[in-house]
């Protein structure tokens, strides 16, 4: 989840290197460092707390001129969030940085010990410097050729050599790391935003190949320094995406983009009454033979898998399966040759489901991603590839990459429906029109955002909330819930509403506060008794429903009406009054809401 930053050209180092930083700070925020490459020396300045902590620390110091340095923002794994912890970590003539986990680094310690290496820190980082240094006799190549052989795990490193003048280097396995190609300057990142600023070309570093920095060229190389030919891709968005345009917090910006992000989706993919696009490397015939869908995600993602559950099912009547990526892998899941798998994430790195990727194809089973970010990690391994085009997301809290997920699985639903001739043209007809009235919609829940803003303040002040909801509604009520509790560090769970009895409603009392999600007509009958279950035991009821809703206003003083569509496309527009009640609730409560305690918005660890 850390963030790695490199700089060498023609300019100021220092501040290339935090301006970078400032740019992945969403990856961690535990400590930041920079490590500045001179004549003489290896200068390394380092500070606990966020990156603003470690520009106090360089704006005291007199910094040697340079223009090469590597710099990390830290989520910490192994070892306290604190200064001696923080990156860069040097042993002797090696200094670098560290993106992963050395999952054998107890086991390489020992050895090192016994080689009179003595070490410093907790953290598994100081091996690999350690292992480099052991390995250092004056060949930069065959001392990383070296050192990546005997690691297990992920990593992805930038590093200097004390005695190598002007030269990064660089070597990655199961982590993300980006060369960017500038005029006279080059960049190391583990994301493209820490050098957009600078330029949109750009190099992604693959297992096995070592990147070899200078301020005037970049070589990638084997492992035993063989040059490999690699073609220069180009960023398709710029600075503007970046900024907050005005808004306080990128989350409530990337809730604001929602309608755009669906246009993108939904781009030349549906049309007025028909969707019409092919799947990369996913033929009509594999479609005709899918007995079975595994869908498998991570937090944000598991939620729209979900959902997408339920689509993909009513559309095409294949049963599908959603697991979360984590335990995916590790429970030996049956999978057999007709199966497909569907990953999702919105960065495309997320290591649990990288590594169920993985698993599926080792087993030879047809993997389908979808996925925000191009060119990352799950989208040049998958089989085939779905866009979402949500754009860059920096709000650790994900919720733009949310709603595009839930609509490519809609898209794919009905495209697969479509193929197996499970739908009529002229249901296909009415979900076409209907999908391309969710931007408009949601514009129309936007202007919402006062109303919300004021039942917010009515229940910040909690500690502990829940959310209710049956069928798609409890798949919203998961994500609901999930967002409150990252960014508000509420106690938050959610319940399906017909489970009450069997156990939460002992836990509901006098105020308590219950947010009822209803968008279900078929059910909400169900769901509307569940509410005043806990109504009659005292519970501070919040109410999202439609505009078609008969409710008894006696009982429910808290509601907020929505506008109506079917059912069954409810999850794309019923999930923004939640997101925004998250985060006016964080608001009010003054929590760092783009950088929620502890979290990290690419998990790329296990």
């Amino acid at each position: 989840m850390c963030g790695i930053v490199g700089y060498i050209g023609k300019n100021n180092c220092v501040k290339y290197t935090l301006d970078g930083l400032k740019h992945l700070e969403y990856r961690g925020y535990d400590s930041a460092g920079i490590a500045i490459q001179n004549k003489n020396s290896i200068k390394i300045i380092k500070e606990c707390g966020k990156i603003k902590e470690l520009i106090k620390s360089i704006e005291k110091i007199k910094l040697p001129e340079s223009n090469c340095a590597i710099g990390h923002t830290r989520w910490a794994t192994h070892g306290k969030p604190n200064k001696l912890n923080a990156h860069p970590i040097r042993t002797n003539t090696v200094t670098l940085v560290h993106n992963g986990v050395i999952e054998n680094h107890e086991i390489l310690k020992k050895e090192l010990e016994n080689k009179n290496y003595s070490f410093k820190t907790q953290t598994d980082t100081e091996v690999v410097s350690a292992l480099m240094d052991n390995y250092y006799k004056k060949d930069p190549i065959k001392a990383i050729e070296k050192t990546i052989t005997k690691l297990e795990g992920s990593y992805a490193l930038g590093i200097l050599f004390k005695d190598i003048k002007d030269t990064i280097f660089a070597v990655a396995k199961n982590s993300p790391l980006i060369i960017g190609i500038g005029e006279d300057e080059n960049f190391l990142a583990s994301d493209i935003p820490a050098f957009i600023n600078h330029t949109k070309n750009y190099i992604i570093l693959e297992k096995d190949e070592i990147a070899i920095l200078k301020k005037d060229s970049v070589k990638i190389v084997n492992l035993k320094g063989k040059p490999i030919g690699k073609k220069v891709e180009t960023v398709n968005w710029n600075l503007e995406t970046t900024k907050k345009n005005g808004f306080s917090h990128y989350m409530l910006k990337e809730i604001f983009e929602q309608p755009e992000a669906l246009k993108r989706c939904f781009n030349k993919r549906l049309l007025k009454t028909n969707v019409n696009f092919e799947f990369e490397n996913l033929p009509l015939e594999k479609i005709k033979t899918i007995k079975k869908i595994h869908i498998v995600a991570c937090g944000t993602a598991m939620h729209a898998g979900l959902i997408g559950k339920s689509i993909i099912e009513k559309l095409t009547k294949i049963p599908v399966e959603v697991e979360v990526a984590s335990e995916f892998r590790y429970k030996d899941p049956i999978l057999n040759a007709d199966d497909l798998v569907i990953l999702i994430s919105q960065s495309g790195e997320t290591a649990d489901t990288l590594a169920a990727l993985k698993l599926a194809k080792k087993r030879k089973i047809f993997t389908l991603a979808i996925v925000n970010v191009v060119a990352s990690s799950i989208a040049r391994q998958a089989d085939s590839v779905f866009y979402t085009w949500a754009g860059p997301e920096f709000a650790v809290a994900s919720t733009k990459a949310f709603t595009v997920q839930v609509a490519a699985l809609y898209l794919i639903s009905l495209n697969f429906a479509k193929m197996l001739k499970k739908i009529k043209q002229e249901e296909l007809k009415k979900y076409c029109e209907l999908l391309n009235e969710m931007p408009s919609i949601i514009k129309k829940i936007l202007k919402l955002n006062d109303e919300i803003l004021n039942y917010a303040k009515i229940f910040y002040k909690d500690k502990n909330m829940f959310f209710i909801g049956r069928g798609l509604d409890y798949c919203l009520a998961l994500e609901g819930s999930l967002k409150l509790k990252e960014i508000s560090y509420i106690h938050s769970e959610a319940c399906k509403a017909g489970e009450l009895k069997h156990g939460t409603i002992s836990l509901i009392e006098k105020n308590t506060p219950v947010i009822v999600v209803a968008s279900q007509n078929e059910i909400f009958s169900k769901t509307l008794t569940n509410a005043k279950e806990v109504i009659s035991r005292g519970a501070n009821v919040f109410l999202i429903c439609d505009e078609t809703a008969e409710i008894d206003e006696k009982n429910f003083k808290h509601f907020l009406k929505l506008p109506k569509t079917i059912d069954f496309l409810a999850p794309l527009y019923f999930i923004v009054p939640l997101q925004l009640f998250a985060y006016h609730v964080a608001n009010l409560k003054g929590c760092n809401i783009d950088k929620p305690r502890n979290l990290a918005k690419s998990v790329t660890v296990e």
